[in-house]
């Protein structure tokens, strides 16, 4: 059984964060202005994420990773609902997250989750980023931009 915990920001998993965000420095700005909470199963961390309130009603998931020996067993699936929940009862309407253009899993994941494309931010990776990034054999360039509306 998952079990969920917020964090303080000088103790998260960095080798998780960093599966999801490359940077060090954007990971320690999202921990300053945001939460963080980890997924467990008993003592093992197996998940985390990072939520930031961006204006009244919008919050933003800027980072969620699944430890690489829990991939595909839904654990991705019950972060997200639980960051979502978070979320709402901080009296979001809407949660947006950004995404890679090589970042296909992650693409599928947000979508069937509900998530809807809502703009795309061009040579975001290229801009912001020291080194190329490449995923699928696709270099990363673009940021997708997906919201999700609460109800």
């Amino acid at each position: 059984m998952i079990q969920f915990q917020e964090i303080k920001q000088n103790e998260p998993p960095w080798d998780l964060l960093l599966l999801a965000q490359p940077s060090l420095e954007n990971i320690q700005t999202d921990l300053k202005h945001g939460l963080c909470h980890v997924a467990r199963i008993g003592s093992e961390t197996v998940g985390v994420f990072i939520i930031i309130q961006k204006s009244e009603y919008l919050w933003e998931i800027t980072n969620i990773a699944v430890a690489p020996k829990y991939q595909g067993q839904k654990i991705g699936k019950a972060i997200l609902a639980h960051a979502i929940s978070v979320a709402q009862n901080l009296g979001a309407r809407e949660i947006e997250v950004g995404t890679g253009n090589s970042s296909l899993n992650q693409l599928a994941f947000y979508q069937k989750a509900g998530f809807r494309i809502v703009g795309v931010i061009p040579d975001f990776f290229i801009e912001n980023y020291d080194k190329p990034i490449y995923e699928n054999e696709i270099h990363c360039r673009d940021l997708i931009l997906l919201k999700y509306r609460l109800t």
